[in-house]
């Protein structure tokens, strides 16, 4: 697995922003890195899946990120659109 790899990369944030449309926690915690690094659209950081899966259960989905990491095959970094909009469901 190469954490590069576009496709890859692709799959993953799409099952991960999925999972949060879906409200799916539990195959989300999977995909997200236990250190993951979250930058929310108003440019606020979270540190740690804990935090951001927190958030996340609370708010409404975010937009598509503008920039991800992954590492290990999950997602370490993770950047909302700046100033975006919060999807309605």
């Amino acid at each position: 697995m190469n954490d590069s790899d576009p496709v890859l990369l692709d799959e993953v944030v799409r099952a991960a922003h999925d999972a949060m449309l879906a409200s799916d926690w539990d195959r989300l915690r999977l995909i997200l890195h236990p250190y993951l690094h979250w930058t929310a659209a108003d440019g606020s950081r979270l540190r740690g899946r804990t935090k951001v899966m927190d958030r996340l259960q609370n708010a409404a989905p975010p937009a598509e990120p503008v920039a991800v990491e992954l590492r290990d095959g999950q997602i370490y970094r993770w950047q909302e659109p700046p100033n975006g909009r919060f999807q309605q469901q």
